[in-house]
């Protein structure tokens, strides 16, 4: 199941509660709250064991607004040296005034921090769950997605081990391990570690010690909503039907010692979900959070990966070893947008910056609302860093920086202003612009039916663009300046596909 879902299903009274106080969104905002130290670049594998109808999938599908910075021989390449670049830009004083900057270096922006997953893997028993999941991880053309990004829709059980999950970078599994039945739970750390064996494994799980904030302190037993424990082993109420056990966050933090110690791992305890409103009976440090998380780091040493294979056989062996299979209900290939990682000389960037600042009538313009628009960040290939570098050097352009905020916050201005003649400013249309940026002289003559489009009209372009060689990136310019096509491109999309199960794979 996923973290959003396990707080608003059924009415038990819990899931009002959550709406009121806000606590789903905090929980459902668990991958940039709690796991982004551990899931941001280069992470770039996720599997999401339990996923449910898909939520957490869904927001590792949202696309980066730009790659990650670039090698160092491309920004070389493309800056001639910071030194010569920052000859006119600025930086902000400690009263957040633009000054001109004494230093001859750019000043290193607050990192902005987003996940640049290329594969993500959703798995669950529910096949009605993951319809939603395979439709909500579907490619769409709603944002510009600068990296490729393939997702997969598994359904089987996690005691089931899938060779196709040995070796995957990062497995996260949200309010699932509370509903496994007595004869999976055993299985679920070993297969999640000692087959898998991921770098890192992030796991959440509700805390019982949180339950009694929806009572008084001094309620009689039967004031409490919710479900009596279904195996009888406690006297504990929970908070879902389908809840085997809730744990207090020292048992949570024994299991995970245990674990951690027994599948050579290192282990981080925290939690997520506090109430907006304070305790009537102030015992908020008391019940903690609503849910517990705790963030798995391999170890990694000679010999290491062979123990924990040797012990998940042995304990195997002991063991009833599950005979079903997984079954692969559903591949998405979301492509990256045509331009990426193939920028455009600094000059012709910041020739493109200074169009779109006149067209645009902004200056000053921040660098984020200048990213946006489209023809900016394919020139830049999408680097926020090569548009930085661009703007630098450009004579007619000036950059407005600060050590103390995101790049989106610095900013770019005209030297000379805003032109007064726009018309006798604009020049002629750079050659290296995609075609989807000029304007046709012909009228547009709408559908007669937008519901149903002509079949002759394509809804993608089924290709893959190879994606530039980071490999071999020395000469950044020489493919452009071989004939490299800028001049056509329409949407700028390489196009996206899907397999369904007609194709199905199954382990």
């Amino acid at each position: 199941m996923t973290i959003s879902a396990a707080y608003q299903e059924d009415a038990d009274g819990y899931s009002m509660y959550f709406a009121e106080k806000g606590l789903g969104r905090q929980v459902q905002h668990y991958l940039h709250m709690v796991a982004s130290p551990y899931l941001i670049h280069p992470v770039d594998q996720i599997l999401d064991v339990g996923c449910g109808e898909g939520s957490l999938i869904s927001c590792a599908c949202n696309p980066a607004p730009w790659l990650p910075p670039p090698l160092p021989s491309i920004l070389e390449t493309f800056a001639t040296t910071r030194a010569e670049s920052s000859a006119t830009a600025s930086s902000i004083n400690d009263h957040g005034t633009l000054t001109e900057a004494s230093s001859h270096l750019l000043p290193e922006p607050v990192r902005e921090d987003f996940l640049h997953p290329t594969k993500v893997i959703g798995l669950d028993i529910s096949a009605a769950d993951l319809e939603y999941a395979a439709e909500d991880s579907a490619p769409s053309d709603s944002r510009t997605r600068w990296e490729p990004l393939e997702v997969q829709i598994w359904e089987g059980g996690l005691e089931v081990v899938n060779p196709a999950f040995v070796g995957i970078e990062c497995i996260v599994a949200t309010e699932v391990i509370e509903h496994l039945p007595e004869d999976v739970l055993p299985q679920f750390a070993p297969v999640l570690l000692g087959a898998y064996q991921p770098r890192f494994f992030l796991i959440t799980t509700p805390s019982y010690t949180f339950n009694a904030r929806f009572t008084a302190p001094d309620a009689p037993r039967t004031a409490r909503s919710g479900y009596p424990d279904p195996t009888k082993r406690t006297s504990r109420i929970f908070r879902h039907h389908d809840h085997k056990f809730e744990w207090t966050p020292q048992e949570f933090a024994e299991w995970c010692a245990t674990v951690a110690d027994e599948w050579d791992y290192d282990v981080e305890v925290g939690g997520v979900g506090r109430a907006a409103e304070k305790d009537e009976w102030g015992r908020d440090d008391a019940l903690g959070y609503a849910s517990q998380v705790a963030a798995f780091t391999r170890r990694d040493g000679e010999g290491r990966a062979e123990e924990r294979q040797s012990r998940f056989r042995r304990m195997r062996e002991v063991q009833a070893c599950a005979e079903n299979q997984h079954t692969l209900l559903v591949t998405h290939q979301h492509l990256a947008h045509e331009k990426a990682r193939q920028p455009l000389p600094p000059h012709e960037t910041g020739e493109i910056i200074k169009r779109t600042m006149i067209g645009t009538r902004q200056s000053p313009i921040q660098l984020g609302d200048l990213w946006w628009e489209e023809s900016v960040a394919a020139a830049c290939g999408g680097w926020t860093e090569l548009m930085v570098a661009a703007i630098a050097q450009h004579a007619d352009l000036r950059l407005k920086a600060s050590e103390h905020i995101p790049v989106t916050e610095w900013s770019a201005e005209l030297t000379e202003g805003l032109p007064e003649d726009e018309s006798q400013q604009m020049g002629e249309v750079s050659p290296y612009l995609s075609a989807s940026s000029d304007e046709s002289e012909e009228p547009i003559t709408p559908l007669e039916d937008d519901d149903q489009p002509p079949e002759d009209v394509p809804h993608y372009e089924h290709k893959l663009i190879d994606p530039w060689p980071h490999s071999n990136s020395e000469n950044v310019w020489d493919a452009q300046s071989e004939g490299r096509d800028w001049s056509g491109g329409g949407s700028g999309w390489g196009g996206s596909w899907t397999t369904t199960d007609s194709d199905a794979a199954t382990w």
